[in-house]
């Protein structure tokens, strides 16, 4: 019996993108682990023989001293998606023109790191917004990525400010960051954004169907620091209940996946960093094998090239 398809993406978020989120003003200074968490994914996907699509921040690409890395990256064979330029969680709040000024810088800087123009979009933490639909149509996009069906947006919010001291304007802008409740109800499997001619494809990032609850590696990671059986169990199970619902499972990976606690000076605070990265590297490369095993595991745009060919698309309004 022929697999179903999975595909495979890594937000390529650097260090001070996520000490930014969590409002610690030396973000400024733009700290980045690339040169260690690059080469550690590229092994690993070329290890496991598996391509993904990697969705870079355009600020990042914008740097001379990622040009190899990123370049390197686009060698492999790997897809090229934006992740925006500034990688502001809060990108759902840009007006019309400051959405389309993102974008763009994004892509260019992008393009002239990889020779590749990006195609697909996530918006960092998930971030989306009518505009940003109606913008990535307007730029000829195939997909977007952005969208994670699950109820759990507020409790990492609710984590964020806890472990946080945000001024009132940065708590401000961070008030919706990772979605609400509603998200929750989103579908799982994916459909085209009502605007334009055909509809902008939309490929959520998959959630165990029926409960809603995170699979992404990230999370396999954080249960795993409780215990790796239950872990293990849980990603099996995830993936069973994929299949039963007829959803072909899109997930990601996170460069914190392949950091230990010896390098996690200014993301300590993110769930799982005291674990160690042998551990670490062996759920991941345990759960990369499970899901090939599984799946016929692809890049976000060969997903989304499939999906363009099916009949029948639900087709949604995009009132985000």
């Amino acid at each position: 019996m022929e697999k179903p398809l999975a595909s495979l993406s890594c937000d390529l978020d650097d260090k001070w993108a996520y000490m930014k989120t969590h409002g610690n003003p030396a973000w400024r200074a733009l700290p980045s682990y690339h040169t260690v968490v690059v080469p550690r994914i590229l092994s690993c996907l070329s290890q496991h023989s598996l391509k993904a699509t990697f969705f870079l921040v355009g600020q990042d690409a914008a740097l001379d001293k990622n040009r190899e890395l990123f370049a390197a990256i686009a060698a492999a064979g790997h897809e090229i998606g934006n992740h925006s330029f500034h990688h502001d969680p809060w990108l759902h709040q840009y007006a019309r023109e400051d959405m389309a000024r993102e974008l763009e810088m994004a892509e260019e800087h992008i393009e002239e790191a990889t020779g590749r123009r990006p195609l697909g979009f996530r918006g960092p933490g998930y971030s989306l917004s009518q505009t940003t639909v109606e913008e990535l149509n307007r730029r000829g996009y195939l997909y977007d990525a952005s969208t994670l069906p699950t109820f759990i947006g507020p409790l990492a919010r609710a984590y964020f400010f806890m472990s946080s001291a945000f001024t009132r304007e940065e708590a401000a802008c961070r008030s919706t960051i990772f979605g609400g409740l509603r998200d929750g109800f989103r579908r799982i499997a994916p459909y085209r954004w009502n605007v334009g001619e055909e509809g902008l494809i939309e490929i959520p990032v998959t959630t165990m169907p029926f409960v809603r609850v995170p699979i992404h590696f990230s999370y396999l990671l954080y249960l795993s620091l409780y215990s790796r059986a239950a872990a293990k169990a849980y990603f099996r199970t995830a993936l069973t209940f994929c299949r039963f619902a007829g959803v072909e499972p899109s997930l990601l990976l996170h460069p914190l996946d392949f950091l230990g606690p010896e390098t996690a000076d200014g993301v300590a605070f993110f769930p799982g960093m005291g674990l160690p990265l042998t551990h670490k590297l062996e759920m991941i490369g345990w759960a990369l094998e499970e899901l090939k095993t599984t799946c016929h595991v692809v890049t976000m745009r060969e997903h989304a090239l499939k999906v363009a060919q099916q009949r029948g698309l639900p087709l949604l309004a995009p009132t985000i």
